[in-house]
């Protein structure tokens, strides 16, 4: 795909009987619809399965900067909440996150039954689903508890933490990293605890109304090596700072929680998808530019759209032929053509999550290293 097909953007596709049936009963904009047929898999069960609340999932980060997985789901096991594990250590599924009365904790399981499917398009639960909710009862909201307050987690999705986990932080690494939209602060305050609150987090918000939310998050969870800087990521080559490790949550239509904001269904155009589209190809070059040779570069949204992912990462690696594709782990391969437009093939080791699909948000994840021998734009 050349440069100039990559600035076509965003793709229509015509109505038809199929599109306007849906839009109707599940209450989208048709041209929502139509491209959804075009690029989600099994779109009329992700549909049906976003309209029942009944099938939002709940995801917990303990907070290990203080206090230990083992030692923070004794505590909510406790006060009545029943959690499961997941495929990441530090993060827990909350099975009746509101008022639900209490119940026995779901059994363990192993390692290797954990690991069993998680390459699939299964979900990353490690327990069976619970068929019936329980009746209602008193229990605090996850985000009213003496824990929470206390800073020993953070409320977020699973397929955002992966995303922090494929930046491949050892524990206590001494390591440079930039989150480039940082607030509110979920990703953020995952980086530090996988340092151990050691190296340098660089944490750039471009909207004053949002810092402080993320200076909040980071002090009630004991963050001490990040700088947040109230200022554009495109800009954050003038810092003069060369990072090993880049994180890019892009700004985004955000589809892919249309589960948690069933007000976009509405209230977004294909202008915006148009908008964010050139926003994040701007931001994703920003962001490579100052990633330090063999350095690693996480681009993540929570849209499904393509404009905003695959075609996305096309565009850094049609400019900078030192930019190279990595297997994201988990998830969904993410999309070599669509329409008429044709990715490189390792765009198969990006990956997508599909609500129907994984029991999270949508999500998009590209893992990008920046080879040692240096050829840029």
């Amino acid at each position: 795909m050349s440069k100039e097909d990559n600035l076509c953007c965003p793709v229509l596709f015509p109505s038809n009987d199929l599109s306007k049936k849906l839009s109707l009963k599940y209450g989208y904009k048709e041209w929502m619809i139509s491209r959804f047929l075009n690029y989600v898999p099994n779109p009329e069960e992700l549909l049906e399965y976003i309209d029942k609340r009944e099938n939002l999932h709940t995801y917990i980060r303990t907070n290990t900067l203080k206090i230990s997985p083992r030692v923070l789901k004794k505590r909510l096991l406790e006060k009545g909440f029943i959690l499961s594990d997941t495929i990441l250590d530090e993060v827990f599924e909350i099975i009746n996150p509101s008022s639900c009365t209490p119940a026995p904790a779901p059994a363990e399981v192993s390692s290797s039954q954990m690991y069993h499917n998680v390459l699939s398009q299964n979900s990353f639960s490690c327990v069976q689903k619970h068929e019936s909710k329980p009746p209602k009862s008193m229990l605090p909201s996850l985000g009213s508890t003496i824990e929470y307050l206390r800073g020993y987690y953070y409320i977020q999705d699973l397929s955002s933490c992966i995303a922090v986990n494929e930046l491949e932080i050892l524990y206590s690494d001494n390591l440079v990293v930039l989150d480039m939209a940082a607030a509110p602060g979920g990703k953020t305050t995952h980086i530090a605890q996988r340092l151990n609150n050691k190296g340098l987090i660089v944490a750039c918000e471009s909207k004053p109304q949002r810092l402080s939310s993320l200076v909040f998050n980071l002090s009630r969870c004991f963050v001490k090596n990040t700088t947040v800087f109230n200022m554009r990521s495109e800009e954050v080559k003038n810092l003069g700072i060369k990072f090993d490790r880049v994180l890019l949550d892009a700004p985004c239509t955000c589809e892919g929680i249309i589960q948690k904001d069933i007000s976009r269904k509405k209230s977004r155009t294909s202008r915006d998808l148009e908008i964010c589209s050139d926003l994040q190809k701007k931001m994703i070059i920003a962001g490579f530019e100052v990633l330090k040779p063999n350095g690693l570069m996480i681009y993540s949204t929570c849209s499904f759209a393509p404009e905003e992912n695959e075609m996305v990462v096309q565009h850094l690696i049609d400019n900078f032929r030192d930019a190279q594709i990595e297997p994201v782990e988990l998830g969904t391969e993410g999309l070599t053509k669509f329409h008429e437009f044709h990715f490189v093939e390792e765009m198969n080791q990006t990956k997508r999550f599909y609500p129907h699909f994984h029991d999270t948000n949508g999500f998009f994840i590209a893992k990008i290293r920046k080879e040692s021998k240096s050829s840029g734009v």
